[in-house]
């Protein structure tokens, strides 16, 4: 696995990823198209301009394009953690390769502190990848809701 910084001439190259994945969220949350047929994404723009938040490519050891991550230090609970995964997929063609595990041990490899990692209780698929690969740094579960739980952890 690479974890490659994104440009800011990689713009659209993450809008159009971006999209694609908010589009698959939508089996989870009750998100409308803009009448440009995108759904929202508030915080895109940001990337680009805050030096807090970081997005990133995923790449395998072929060099293909796997995924994408975006991080920031801002809490879904407010607390003041180090990092805050705020975006995470592995593209669907290349799930069950185990590439998410080694992606998302790379990242917590490379960026070490205090952590929270939100997913929505009906993806069973995040679920159980975050909660396995989380389970070394022993988590403190929250629900946010009725749907949502973050995992709380410190990397070290």
């Amino acid at each position: 696995m690479e974890l490659a910084a994104v440009r800011p001439e990689d713009r659209e190259l993450l809008w159009n990823i971006n999209q694609k994945y908010l589009y698959e969220m939508t089996n989870y949350y009750d998100d409308e198209l803009d009448p440009q047929g995108n759904l929202h994404y508030g915080y895109f723009d940001a990337y680009f301009t805050d030096p807090q938040r970081n997005a990133f490519f995923l790449y395998d050891e072929h060099r293909a394009l796997v995924g994408f991550a975006m991080i920031h230090p801002y809490s879904y609970l407010g607390k003041t953690p180090d990092h805050v995964l705020a975006e995470f997929t592995i593209f669907p063609m290349y799930r069950g390769k185990h590439l998410a595990k080694a992606a998302a041990e790379m990242i917590f490899g490379q960026f070490k502190g205090h952590w929270e990692v939100k997913y929505n209780e009906k993806n069973v698929a995040a679920k159980g990848l975050w909660n396995k690969v989380t389970e070394k740094y022993r988590p403190q579960m929250t629900r946010m809701n009725d749907t949502e739980t973050v995992l709380s952890f410190c990397v070290t």
